[in-house]
């Protein structure tokens, strides 16, 4: 039976653009919300985000490279050069075509599709970008990474909404556990922080009107009224353990299992019951060989929104029963906001950075809890703790429910 390890993360969001930045900022209680810059913030219900700052694509990238990349896909390049250079693996001709690339998001180039429909309009449709179909596809983000390292194997991209960087780990983990590949790097990006994300979420009145940054994002909390938008991408390098061990290469985790399910239900609200995304993280600890009591940690979808974090508590007491009593969950969207696509990645990489140091991360802003979220969720302040096995979850609107289950790494 193939094993499938970690041997490399890369991390860009609103609390630091390295895997390590990133991580000290959670350990040490600092979030990424401020005043909406890439917006016009009176323009709306929300006046906040969880924006990446000091990003420069040209650390990682020439000139021409990043010019044919929308803001999404320099992101998605820059995690996977942090995750691939972490991994210290070598592409040659011998192994080029068993190192795939899945990489998704749930909105791909919107900020090149935006601009190009205002230059469509204004100027007329001879005025559009000669790149404009070349950056705006979901998949050109897992096309980047691949021309960026040569890699000639599978490479795709997946589109479930806030699900699509988990669903990207779970299927990489598949292709390699079958078989089919050696190593992927796989995960979620997103770059959508632009008048048509604000203004559709707006209307839907599923961000927060929140306008201090300190309480803008409140998982579990009675008062929560919605989610901040965040951005940027996280990558995990996957590589099968025979040949993460043949090369000498650091291990960071284990993934030992993977569900996926779809509510059926509705295109934004989660089935109130909570049983598909429970069936998820059933399927995931059945694919891992381990029960509920087994379970140290779960890092939650918890957008912050009502009707999620409510069915979220519900299905994790369908999935791990009593025991779901006496696991610690938080979100860590209470610091990087919701980065859509690339949420599912960002906090798997989260998962097992808390596995590595023995660290729960809190759930910030967790002040007044919800009655009806009535586990151990962490509030304000995290925990030292050994962690063996952690489930990470992940929702899209559509009913995508995806939930990874990593396993602490000793040789």
């Amino acid at each position: 039976m193939v094993q499938v390890v970690v041997t490399g993360m890369g991390a860009v969001t609103p609390i630091g653009n390295t895997v390590g930045e990133m991580w000290t900022n959670i350990r040490t209680g600092r979030h990424g919300f401020g005043t909406a810059t890439k917006v016009n913030p009176e323009d709306y219900r929300t006046s906040l985000a969880a924006e990446v700052k000091n990003f420069d694509p040209k650390k990682v990238m020439g000139r021409r490279e990043a010019k044919r990349m929308d803001l999404f896909a320099q992101y998605a390049v820059a995690a996977a050069d942090e995750a691939f250079r972490m991994s210290s693996f070598e592409i040659n001709d011998d192994n080029a075509f068993d190192i795939g690339v899945i990489v998704g998001s749930g909105s791909g180039g919107y900020i090149s599709m935006e601009d190009n429909v205002i230059r469509l309009n204004e100027r007329g449709p001879n005025k559009v970008e000669p790149l404009f179909h070349i950056k705006t596809p979901v998949n050109m983000a897992a096309a980047g990474i691949a021309i960026h390292f040569g890699m000639k194997g599978d490479s795709m991209s997946i589109s479930s909404a806030c699900a699509s960087g988990s669903h990207s780990i779970g299927e990489a983990f598949l292709k390699i556990k079958s078989g089919q590949l050696t190593a992927c790097l796989a995960g979620g990006a997103e770059g959508t922080l632009s008048d048509s994300t604000y203004s559709g979420f707006s209307v839907l009145k599923a961000m927060s009107s929140q306008t201090d940054p300190d309480l803008a994002s409140r998982p579990f909390d009675k008062d929560r009224d919605g989610f901040i938008p965040g951005e940027g991408s996280g990558i995990l390098m996957l590589e099968s353990l025979e040949s993460a061990q043949a090369r000498g290469a650091k291990i960071y985790a284990e993934i030992t299992g993977y569900g996926a399910t779809t509510d059926a239900h509705h295109v934004t609200a989660p089935l109130p019951d909570g049983r598909a995304a429970g069936t998820a993280m059933k399927k995931a600890m059945k694919m891992g060989g381990i029960t509920a009591e087994d379970i140290s940690y779960i890092n939650a979808h918890g957008t912050s929104t009502p009707a999620n974090d409510s069915s979220e508590t519900k299905a994790i007491k369908y999935a791990l029963g009593d025991s779901a009593y006496k696991t610690p969950v938080s979100s860590t969207k209470s610091y990087t906001g919701h980065m859509f696509g690339a949420a599912g990645s960002t906090e798997a990489i989260v998962s097992i950075e808390a596995m590595r140091h023995n660290f729960v991360p809190p759930t910030l802003n967790l002040k007044n809890p919800d009655p009806e979220c009535d586990l151990d969720y962490v509030p304000l302040k995290g925990r030292e703790g050994k962690l063996e096995y952690v489930l990470s979850n992940s929702m899209g609107f559509g009913g995508h429910n995806s939930s990874l289950l990593f396993k602490r790494w000793s040789e």
